[in-house]
């Protein structure tokens, strides 16, 4: 969110100097700041100095430090990642819902279910994304439990409709940007029970389950996940380093 675009302005009057680059700077509040060079006879060329400029005297050219375009492609910096990398997250993420459609199994006839939408977009943050802020503890069950019950507020105010879902969808958002818990998964959870005929009967427990809950379990199949990659490569370098000798 702080990368600014830089625009540098040549004016190109006929049979005069080229003055000096002015630079444009468009931060994110949409403000705009205008300043030339300090040359001889130049004074501070404001927004409506610009205005006044007719367009067939103005030629912008971007340059900015990435184009528009790089944001469609992958960083550049990044390295193509390794069949570890590639299998470890997926195994855990097929172990997760494997066992959760099994718990499902058992909840069935209290009518409970425990692989909620939301926590296929967990299992990508966990798995995939371990370091990144979405995966810290504080985070996830902070936003966990707070989205949740603010979708449980937002429908016993407002009910079922696109106000409880806008104005539930808003407070989430703020709530996690105020605590310092952002976890995008977690916007999700107050949709999903406004929207969940199903889901109403939890009320208030809904904060704590499915979503809070299986985080728990999902947070220990990271662990195990984790641990089951080192021991396999402390195993791999082993039996290399026996075949070499």
């Amino acid at each position: 969110m702080g990368m600014q675009l830089h625009f540098h302005i040549q004016l190109l009057l006929p049979q005069t100097p080229l003055p000096s680059l002015s630079r444009l700077s468009f931060s994110p509040l949409n403000s705009i700041h205008t300043q030339c060079a300090p040359n001889k006879g130049e004074k501070f060329c404001g927004l409506r100095t610009l205005k006044k400029l007719r367009k067939r005297d103005l030629c912008i050219v971007s340059s900015s430090s990435s184009p528009v375009w790089d944001g469609w492609a992958p960083e550049n910096n990044s390295k193509a990642p390794s069949l570890s990398d590639i299998f470890w997250p997926s195994a855990g993420a097929f172990a997760a819902m494997a066992i959760l459609g099994k718990i499902d199994q058992m909840l069935a006839p209290k009518g409970i279910s425990m692989t909620i939408a939301p926590l296929g977009a967990v299992c990508a943050v966990l798995f995939a994304t371990p370091s990144s802020p979405g995966a810290r503890k504080y985070n996830m069950f902070m936003a966990q439990i707070g989205c949740a019950a603010i979708g449980v507020l937002a429908f016993s105010i407002f009910g079922p409709g696109w106000l409880a879902r806008s104005t539930a969808l808003a407070a989430a958002l703020a709530f996690m940007i105020v605590t310092r818990a952002v976890h995008p998964p977690a916007a999700s959870l107050p949709l999903l029970f406004i929207d969940g005929i199903k889901l109403h009967h939890l009320n208030f427990w809904y904060a704590l389950f499915p979503g809070a809950a299986a985080c728990i379990f999902l947070c220990l199949l990271v662990s195990l996940t984790v641990l089951a990659f080192i021991i396999s490569s402390t195993i791999l370098l082993l039996f290399v380093e026996n075949i070499s000798s």
